[in-house]
């Protein structure tokens, strides 16, 4: 080989130096800004509040420092995670899509193998060995948003006008028939919820019509009546709900302990690690309820504290998909803000009464290991697409036409028609 050949080879790019090509450690935006401080101030309120809120448990258990230990660990990896997908350029994630998603399908069908899966608390939805167990499902929500995503970008109308209603309910109602049945089959009622709403998060901003989307919302409300109907543990927690006051004792002990909670919190709360409901009467204190602690040891102020760290989050994610440059960011980040945010409102809700109980937890804030990494992956990508990455789009994209969804990408500063609206 000649010294000209070899510089050429040494000259072509490997996986290794691609990857580095979508490295851009600089450009920070003020919106991919503010998302890391919420996502830092929503970590650190959820690593302080776990402790607290786990402190007595473990405490009988033996260590009272055994789940802020465990929370603490699944940080340490879901940190990395963050910076990891913060400053990488966001559309590599779109050939990372298929691989998630047959990971997801592997991981759900995994969970319901007797020997395999781990069953905690009546329900199958863990896998690993400990310390290191995690849930299939939480990595399925981003999966299914980056495929769908995917999908529809290479789909998308070349010559600007709005998908088709068959081109948009084709590969996402049979992705979530599947996904959701499986989930269901552990039993998950309020995960499969959450796909719901990222999959219909995602065919809205696309562009589904209202009627499709009125439609969907009554058949999934019909489908949960029923799934609740089947199940009596699920018509306990609607009475439980409905009427906590007839069942103090049994369906309706945990709500009502919720609301004695932040009740008793006021205005300032009973101090920090003051609680009294995380002494055996909030069943669930650092998952599902957590919300109820933080509103009795920081009171109102605390409880709308964090409700506002949400709502920025919302303002943001919106502001940062009306903004996205390209049809798969755009649809990415209205799917994960949709999907963190509609599942803190499903907590609160829960917390408050609103709703009754689904066992969804708060993002960020509630213990769970699996479910910390995948959100705090999920948040890297959106500060990716916060701040515009100026490369080449990747090879996928560059044929790609200019569909119009309920929210229309931004055209970079400069740049003119695009060669399928050109005619080129």
């Amino acid at each position: 080989m000649s010294i000209e050949d070899a510089s050429q080879v040494s000259a072509r790019p490997g996986s290794l130096a691609r990857l580095r090509s979508r490295w851009e450690p600089g450009s920070w935006s003020s919106d991919a800004t503010a998302l890391t401080v919420v996502t830092l101030l929503l970590l650190l309120t959820g690593l302080v509040m776990s402790f607290s809120a786990s402190f007595v448990d473990g405490a009988e258990a033996g260590d009272p420092f055994t789940t802020f230990r465990r929370q603490l660990m699944w940080a340490a990896v879901g940190v990395p995670a963050f910076i990891l997908a913060a400053n990488l350029d966001h559309r590599i994630w779109r050939r990372l899509s298929w691989p998630l998603l047959i990971g997801s399908l592997i991981g759900l069908v995994l969970v319901l193998v007797p020997g395999v899966g781990l069953e905690r608390f009546g329900s199958s939805r863990w896998i690993g060995v400990p310390p290191f167990v995690f849930q299939p499902s939480e990595l399925a929500k981003l999966a299914t948003l980056l495929w769908l995503a995917d999908v529809l970008e290479r789909k998308r109308p070349r010559d600007g006008s709005v998908f088709p209603n068959e081109q948009l309910l084709i590969p996402a109602v049979p992705l979530l028939a599947l996904f959701g049945a499986l989930v269901m089959a552990q039993p998950d009622l309020g995960t499969t919820i959450l796909l719901a709403l990222i999959v219909g998060a995602v065919l809205w901003v696309e562009g589904l019509p209202g009627r499709f989307v009125a439609a969907a919302l009554a058949s999934g409300g019909l489908a949960i009546g029923v799934l609740a109907a089947v199940a009596p543990y699920r018509v306990a927690r609607i009475r439980g709900w409905l009427w906590p006051e007839r069942y103090p004792l049994d369906e309706g002990f945990q709500l009502l302990q919720s609301w004695y909670a932040l009740g008793s919190g006021g205005w300032f709360g009973v101090g920090l690690g003051s609680s009294r409901g995380k002494w055996n009467f909030i069943p669930n204190p650092e998952t599902d309820f957590i919300f109820a602690i933080i509103g009795e040891e920081l009171g109102l102020v605390g409880g709308v504290g964090v409700i506002l760290l949400f709502s920025s989050l919302l303002f943001i994610g919106l502001k940062v998909a009306y903004g996205a440059e390209d049809g798969f960011g755009r649809t990415v980040a209205l799917a994960i803000t949709a999907w963190l945010v509609g599942q803190a409102l499903v907590n609160i809700g829960t917390v408050i009464g609103l709703l009754p109980i689904t066992g969804v937890t708060l993002p960020l804030v509630s213990v769970g290991g699996s479910s910390l990494v995948s959100t705090l992956a999920a948040l890297g990508i959106l500060v990716s697409i916060a701040r515009r990455p100026v490369a080449p789009p990747l090879r996928s994209d560059r044929n790609a036409g200019e569909g119009r969804g309920r929210l229309v990408p931004r055209r970079p500063e400069g740049a003119g028609p695009s060669s399928t609206r050109s005619g080129a």
